[in-house]
Order: C-alpha cells, then structure tokens, then sequence
C-alpha cells in the first residue's frame, strides 16, 4: 500500500476509522483531459477519509503514472496483466477492497459494471460521463447503453454531454463541472517569457493557441484553414498546436498543402503543455463536439483570453463577448472575425484576460470533488455493513 497524508499502515485514519477506498478507472494515464482531471480529484481529495487507488487498461497511455505515484497513488497497469482487461478489472476487484469503483469512459465502465456483479459484496459503482455519446463506437454506445443503469451514481460533465445520452437513461445523472487546481496553474504564468523563446515567438508577435488532440471532433482543418486566411493577411499573428492523435498525418498534409510554415507551429505532444500555454496570448479551440476540455479551464487559471466554439460544457461558462467569444462550430469565417477581433486591439485583450482570471474559480477542482465525495459517502451509508464483512465469491 502506498500511504497517503493521515493515513495509517493499516489503511485506517488518525482516529483510528477505516478509509473508505476509492478506485479510479479509465482507458489510459496520458495526457488527455479526462485523465487530467482524475489527477486534480486525487489531488483535492480528503485523504484523511479516502485512500484512492486508480487503474487503466491502455498501456501506451502512461504519461501521468509519475505523477500519481508521486502522490503515493497505488497505479494498476491492467493491460499488463494476463488475459483480456475485462478478467484483470475483475481480478483487480475481487482481490482489493475497493469501497466505490468510479469508471471514467464509457467501454471501461461496461466492463466494471458487469464483472462488480460477480464480486461479493459488490462495491459502489459511479460513473462519470465525459463526452458526447456522437462519437462513440457502435459498440461502445451500445455497451454504454445496456449497462448503464447498474450504476449507483452518475455524473456529466456538461449539460451537453447530458442531453446526448439517450433520454429514458437520464434521470439519475446528474450535471457537474469537473475541474483542475486553478492555483497550480495559474502559477505557470512565470514560465510566460521562457515559453514565448522555446516557441520562437518574438516580443512584436502574437500567439493563438490550442491544445487538443488529433481527432475529427476537433475540426483541426477548419483551424488550419483559419490560420492561412488571418496569417496571411497579419504576419504578427503565430498559431501554435498542442497535442497528438490518429490524425496526425493528415493534418500534417493539410498543413503543408496550405502552405502555412512556422506560422501554424505543429508541436506534438508536450509534457508541459501547461507551461506552454503560458506564452499564450489566445486560446483558441475549433471543435465540433466537446465534453468540458480541461484546456479551456486551464487557459481561464493562465488568465488567456479565449475564442471557442460554443459546443459542450463551454456555453455554459462563458457569457459570449462578455468573458469570451463563442461562435457557431463549423464556420470558418465566425471563428476568424471573432479572432481577429481579439488579436487586433490590445485593450480587448486586456480585458478578456481580467475577465478569464476572474471566471477561473468556476473551474476550481476543491468543488466539484467535494460533491463527488459527498456522492461516495452517501452511497456507501446506503450499504449495509459495507465491505467489512468478507463475503466476497472469487
């Protein structure tokens, strides 16, 4: 067992209490948003109540692993394990004594949800929806769909992603903002002049950023193609790309057809992406569907202004014009005239960055991982004796 702050070598808090155990489960620890977010609840947590555990079924998605370790997380790595992931999660829970099991993508969540069935007593099942269900696999809808009522609680983390599950499965889940360590981030804003030289941006230039991954979702051509047409006509404007993907190649193609240079920066994946986005002077995102991207919120902790399509959980914290810019998904010339709004007026600028900074402590983690908690205690009160009582059938 790692030991976390407060918690004894029996597992127990400083009065003597069991922990109530916690495992949190999804495809990967990479970089991606939903994993960010595990890692900021782990890191709000009370772990003077909870001893959180987190497991994943993806072995090339690893990146953040140091990272909970560093925490004293006890990380499982079931691709690793024999047989299909499906039988190492059932393994996983039959041998620990996990109080509440808390699935963080659909395919995974299926799983848990079937398997926790032949495990005695069964352990508390949460579930938190991350995404639109448009985007999904047939099988993984379909997966979702049929098991999802087995949960015991549910979440969404945008009234989009409520309103696209299927409207009989509704009435249990419930809309939560998920969010990140707004303090932590904000910090990164030191690292603003050493990140504008690592990115080559001069003193003179202006960088609009976005961090997503390489998929269709986020209409990276519609981006490439605003790019060419704002760059061309102001050569102090750089766009700036974080992130990786199955795409990768053919957004590359588009990036050389449209001839766009050092002027759309394609920079990969980066471990620090934070620190880089701190040299931001815009954050931008094209995308056609969203959950709630956790580099918005952290472009709002950098204090960035932000232009984004009004897609997902984002319509819900921006006030349009006010705070931000949003645009309809899908049109180039919306997404380009509000951006140049932004990069052509220092003083608009000036004032998006106080409002981003101000709007931040929506996207605090300390308050939405409180109402989770509160979520795992009551669920846990509702079963009698718990799981001190070892009737399990392995």
């Amino acid at each position: 067992m790692r030991l976390g702050q407060g918690v004894t070598e029996a597992g127990q808090d400083d009065n003597g209490q069991r922990l109530m155990r916690v495992l949190l489960i999804g495809r990967g620890l990479g970089l991606g948003g939903m994993e960010q977010l595990l890692l900021a609840q782990v890191r709000s947590g009370d772990r003077g109540r909870f001893e959180y555990s987190v497991a994943y079924v993806n072995a090339d998605k690893d990146a953040l692993v140091p990272e909970f370790e560093a925490l004293d997380i006890a990380v499982h790595d079931l691709a690793g394990a024999r047989g299909p992931w499906p039988v190492a999660i059932r393994q996983l829970l039959a041998r620990e004594r996990f109080d509440v099991v808390h699935a963080h993508s659909p395919l995974v969540a299926a799983a848990v949800r079937l398997v926790s069935r032949t495990i005695r007593p069964r352990p508390k099942l949460v579930y938190t929806e991350h995404n639109s269900w448009h985007p999904y696999s047939v099988v993984t809808r379909w997966a979702n769909r049929l098991t999802y009522r087995m949960d015991d609680r549910q979440f969404a983390v945008s009234r989009a992603a409520w309103e696209s599950v299927p409207e009989g499965l509704r009435d249990e889940l419930e809309v939560l903002s998920h969010g990140i360590d707004v303090a932590a981030v904000g910090s990164q804003l030191r690292l603003r002049l050493d990140s504008r030289r690592e990115m080559g941006i001069g003193p003179d230039e202006l960088a609009v950023g976005t961090v997503a991954n390489f998929r269709p979702e986020k209409n990276y051509e519609g981006l490439l193609r605003v790019a060419q047409q704002m760059t061309s006509v102001d050569p102090h404007v750089r766009f700036v790309s974080i992130g990786q993907g199955p795409l990768a190649d053919d957004i590359g193609a588009t990036h050389r057809q449209l001839g766009l240079g050092d002027r759309f920066m394609i920079m990969g994946a980066q471990p620090d992406a934070i620190g880089l986005m701190a040299g931001f002077d815009v954050f931008t995102l094209a995308s056609h569907v969203e959950g709630l991207p956790v580099a918005f919120m952290e472009a709002r902790a950098l204090g960035i202004p932000v232009v984004v399509t009004a897609v997902g959980g984002l319509p819900d914290l921006i006030t349009d014009i006010e705070d931000g810019f949003l645009v309809p998904p899908g049109s180039d010339d919306a997404l380009a005239e509000a951006l140049r709004i932004v990069t052509t007026s220092g003083a608009e600028r000036q004032r998006l960055s106080i409002a981003s900074a101000i709007r931040a402590h929506d996207c605090n983690a300390s308050r939405a991982t409180s109402i989770i908690e509160t979520h795992y205690s009551e669920a846990l009160a509702n079963n009698q004796g718990g799981h001190n009582v070892d009737t399990r059938m392995d």
